[in-house]
């Protein structure tokens, strides 16, 4: 067929060539830019695959380089997103054989471990008070995490100054309450916290311009999708169902195989041993990082498709973009979201055990074992922090292309060296403010269990060792559902960035108000933003 050109004016010489936005003069072979670069979301939504003359573009589309590209990629990694895939179904499967084992020996012995707060008279591991604690942590969490949404969708440019004021105020609040107590360690440690966070927050308030001009434009999508916030919703629902499920089975393996006086063990047959208690413990909290975080990239990866539906198609928006974009990320893109999840999985489980450690250092008053354990810490967090950043972008990259996890993650790494796109994402502060929103429903969390603890006092707690532990973990189901519920936010502006690196001029033809606007509040977009 003779050459193609979808919008705007085109003179075409040589061998075929199809220029999806703006003004072009091609001559010779087929522009690498649209071909190489172009978006799984066109080629694999029918519904959406061009404005116009569809059949004439989707026989382009399919003998393009991209899909030969995108085959030999899926066969060089493929192996690797297999067998992530593989292992991910086992580690599920191995928490479902834990929890029931567990649960199963721990409904035996519930005359042991006390129905209620109060009536548990379990001296040795957690009891049923601590499962009654866990329940108003997932309530806290739960509560908070949508209210912190719904101000994101109401007030988006007050969203960020919200944000950081309530981080700051409640972090000076607990850093009191805590020396108040004489709980000294903690105290030090989040008053720290505090002022290295108004610090940072003052010298980001210059950046708050463009930053809530982005979370503006990332709302308004949402609204026009409403299956975006509908996906979020029930992401945060599996996400707090699944806290529930571990908040329990935690529970149990203390109740059903905690060694010294628990008779427990003679009730259910033995096999107590404190290996076994921490080997599961670590086993069930691995499997719940790995889990939870599939399940976060899963919803980023679906939001991500669908604000790129957006992207390329504003004034024809498709219809099943949302269900389309979750298909492809449970078949197409399942393997590339697992093994990218265990990365993450693998580095928090480490975080967490060095916050457990640290804990314990601080309730024995170990000023030196604290600050070593906070300072390790710091450095896996950096790491965190480093893979996250990168992950955010990847799997975006993802959606929109669907290449597996290490081109895509090589691909993002480059993207962000040469394209520009960097500048965009160190003035855009939405990735932190949901951070410090996760945080603060992770601390809120954290100190409803420390007053809990405090209050009740159960019998296995005597001597406040198990304070560190329970506190620890409340702060991770805070932490993790909140993430999951914030989710559609930041994939939004998450997308833009990438599908702006990569086709700079579909911003400048069809989103021309939204690249003004941002050129107004951060002229140096013209020089961050370009082909």
């Amino acid at each position: 067929m003779g050459n193609s050109n979808n919008t705007g004016n085109s003179n075409n010489t040589g061998n075929s060539n199809s220029n999806r936005t703006g003004n072009s003069n091609n001559m010779g072979n087929s522009n690498s830019n649209n071909t190489d670069n172009l978006p799984l979301v066109l080629h694999q939504d029918r519904a959406i695959l061009l404005r116009t003359t569809i059949k004439q573009s989707r026989a382009t589309v399919e003998r393009s380089p991209r899909l030969i590209k995108l085959s030999r990629s899926r066969s060089r990694n493929g192996t690797t997103s297999g067998l992530a895939s593989l292992f991910l179904i086992a580690v599920f499967l191995g928490f479902v054989a834990v929890s029931g084992i567990a649960l199963h020996g721990y409904s035996t012995t519930r005359n042991i471990s006390g129905g209620g707060i109060y009536n548990g008279t379990h001296a040795v591991g957690l009891t049923t008070n601590t499962l009654v604690l866990f329940i108003f942590c997932l309530c806290i969490a739960l509560v908070f995490s949508y209210v912190y949404v719904w101000l994101a969708r109401l007030f988006p440019k007050a969203f960020i100054w919200i944000t950081g004021i309530l981080n700051i105020v409640f972090g000076l609040v607990t850093a009191i309450y805590m020396l108040a107590r004489h709980y000294y360690s903690g105290g030090i440690v989040f008053l720290i916290f505090v002022v290295f966070l108004a610090f940072a927050f003052y010298t980001w308030i210059p950046r708050i311009p463009f930053s809530a001009l982005m979370l503006k434009t990332s709302v308004d999508v949402s609204k026009t999708y409403g299956h975006v916030y509908l996906v979020s919703f029930l992401g945060g629902l599996l996400a707090t169902a699944l806290a529930a499920w571990y908040s329990v089975t935690f529970v149990a393996i203390y109740a059903r195989f905690e060694p010294g006086q628990n008779s427990s063990c003679n009730a259910s047959g033995g096999g107590c041993s404190s290996a076994k208690v921490t080997g599961l413990i670590a086993f069930i909290t691995f499997a719940m990082y790995w889990i939870s975080e599939w399940l976060k990239n899963t919803i980023h990866t679906t939001i991500s498709g669908v604000y790129g539906s957006w992207y390329f198609q504003p004034h024809n928006l498709p219809q099943g973009a949302t269900r389309g974009a979750l298909k492809r990320s449970l078949t197409y893109s399942f393997g590339s979201i697992s093994f990218g999840s265990l990365i993450v999985a693998i580095i928090n489980f480490l975080r967490q055990i060095c916050s457990i450690a640290q804990r314990s250092e601080a309730g024995q008053g170990n000023i030196v074992g604290t600050i070593l354990f906070c300072v390790l810490g710091c450095i896996i967090g950096i790491l965190d922090w480093a893979v996250q950043f990168l992950n955010r972008y990847a799997f975006s990259y993802i959606a929109l292309y669907g290449k597996a996890y290490i081109p895509a993650a090589k691909d993002t790494w480059s993207m962000i060296k040469q394209r520009g796109v960097d500048a965009l994402i160190n003035e855009c502060l939405i990735g932190p403010v949901l951070s410090m929103g996760a945080t603060f429903v992770g601390y809120a969390c954290a100190l409803m269990a420390y007053l809990y603890m405090i209050f009740t006092n159960p019998s296995y707690n005597s001597d406040g060792s198990y304070t560190p532990v329970v506190v620890a973990f409340a702060f991770l189901i805070g932490l993790q559902i909140c993430n999951i519920f914030t989710t559609p936010i930041s994939s939004g502006i998450d997308t833009i960035f990438v599908a702006t690196a990569w086709e700079p001029q579909t911003l400048y033809s069809e989103h021309p108000e939204l690249y003004q606007e941002m050129v107004r509040v951060y002229p140096q977009v013209q020089q961050a933003v370009h082909p």
